[in-house]
């Protein structure tokens, strides 16, 4: 008879194999919200041949990438209602939909007006797209195997930066812009009869969630404000315009009347604020906001690196940027299945001193460094971005019950992206700083800036290890 020691012995969690029906619905939801990944990256290469092909200014242009975004963050919040009253298989097929739509439209756009027009319809089915494949991938999963789940979740953020500049590369230099557009017209309808026929049918609730009206107009606003404040901050080199100051103002007003109300309200909010109870939910959020200055910090300084201090063409710097991608994709495999075994917290602190290793060589590179070097330090990066961003996306849906995860979906995606904006702002405001404050514009100057907002991103990954301690440590299970 086993002594009552061995009963209570703790045991190495077993790994267990995703069901192949999963397997099959993830690899259709991420199909399907690719296209909207390599959209956003193609079109951000495309600005300079727009602007010519319609006759347009740069400032007006932009409107293209801005309007997007800033529809794209009002979405997002609705995504948690939507999945709870209409189900996930239905919500995905309509924002599938009219991403498609848009995009047809977009293809035949005739001048600015209209292309940005277009834009805002994208922009609210891209919105739509990503936290509902989230959160339809961990409920079906029940709870298990998250850490490959997540892992799997995250293949459409790892393909968009690093195929969309090759393949918007290729398309503005031989090919008409309109066929950046084009592309996503098949692909999305494939994965429309794909989702279809396999993703499960819906079990909805008895009980129908009435849409909370009063918080997705305090949300929603608020999210895509903060996110154009933080945008101009980039364009306006700092806080210290009224076109950044006033609605970063409004935005900060309308997210603390959310806060206010959300926590008033019982029940059926558009974002259930009380998940920030648990020390695990908030640390997951914060370390999340930090992780996104962390990872969206390289990902616009690595680009702007290779064309404006060593002369790369937009295909050449898609080029360059594959050690990254392989460094990410050399660990994408098991990084999941060992959060699920270890935990996330010594997973992240390992990554980000991985990550502030192989920023050093950029740190003090220039337009004369060894390309090898700078290709070594990337794929060194693209290792350890994996292991930022992947526990720590498990820790937030760490126990949470089935209904609980539309929720933790829209605030995940919330705190990601507006980290995300306010890293690339605030790298792109220190280079523009130090460009201001030289008497004339040479490549030392250029490299002597890039230099400075490159140790700037790795003082985002030393003060991101404070909330990482806080992260959830993962269970004994008894044997």
């Amino acid at each position: 008879m086993p002594s009552s020691k061995a009963a209570t012995a703790t045991t190495k969690p077993v790994k267990e194999k995703l069901d192949p029906q999963l397997l099959k619905v993830a690899i259709i939801l991420i199909f399907g919200a690719l296209a909207s990944q390599l959209d956003s990256t193609m079109v951000n290469v495309a600005i300079d041949t727009l602007t010519v092909d319609l006759h347009s200014t740069v400032s007006a242009i932009q409107w293209v990438i801005t309007g997007y975004i800033l529809t794209m963050g009002l979405a997002v919040p609705i995504s948690g209602w939507a999945v709870s009253r209409f189900g996930g298989k239905r919500v995905y097929l309509f924002a599938l939909g009219l991403f498609l739509i848009s995009s047809i439209l977009c293809s035949v756009a005739w001048n600015v007006g209209s292309l940005v027009g277009f834009r805002l319809i994208q922009g609210t089915g891209a919105g739509l797209l990503i936290p509902t494949m989230t959160t339809v991938l961990v409920q079906t999963a029940g709870g298990k195997n998250l850490g490959r789940i997540i892992s799997i979740i995250g293949i459409p953020a790892l393909l968009g930066p690093i195929l969309g500049p090759v393949l918007g590369g290729l398309i503005v230099n031989d090919l008409s812009w309109r066929w950046i557009f084009y592309v996503n017209i098949p692909v999305t309808l494939i994965a429309m009869l794909l989702a279809w026929l396999i993703i499960p049918k819906d079990v909805l609730a008895k009980a129908k969630q009435k849409l909370d009206v009063t918080g997705l107009l305090l949300l929603s606003p608020a999210f895509s404000i903060l996110i154009y404040s933080i945008a101009q901050m980039s364009q306006e080199g700092g806080l210290n315009s009224a076109s950044v100051l006033v609605p970063l103002l409004i935005g900060i007003v309308l997210m603390g009347a959310f806060v206010g109300y959300a926590l008033r309200k019982k029940q059926g909010a558009i974002l259930d604020l009380h998940l920030f109870r648990s020390r695990h939910f908030l640390s997951s959020n914060i370390t999340l906001f930090l992780a996104g200055m962390v990872m969206n910090g390289a990902m616009l300084l690595l680009p702007l690196f290779y064309q404006q201090v060593r002369g790369e063409t937009a295909f050449h710097t898609g080029l360059l940027l594959i050690p990254q991608g392989i460094g990410m994709l050399l660990t994408r495999t098991w990084i999941g299945g060992l959060s699920d075994r270890i935990g996330p917290r010594p997973i992240v602190i390992t990554s980000l001193f991985i990550t502030i290793i192989g920023t050093l060589p950029f740190a003090f590179a220039d337009a004369d460094t060894h390309w090898f070097l700078l290709a070594a330090g990337q794929l060194i990066q693209g290792a350890a971005l994996n292991g930022i961003l992947l526990p720590i996306m498990v820790s937030a849906y760490h126990g949470l019950a089935r209904e609980q995860i539309p929720h933790a979906s829209v605030s995940t995606r919330i705190f990601q992206t507006i980290g995300g904006a306010f890293g690339s702002s605030v790298l792109a405001t220190v280079i523009a700083s130090r460009m201001s404050s030289q008497s004339s514009l040479t490549v030392n100057t250029l490299s002597g800036a890039f230099q400075s907002a490159f140790w700037w991103a790795i003082g985002l990954a030393v003060v991101a290890i404070i909330p990482t301690l806080l992260l959830a440590k993962p269970k004994k299970t008894e044997a």
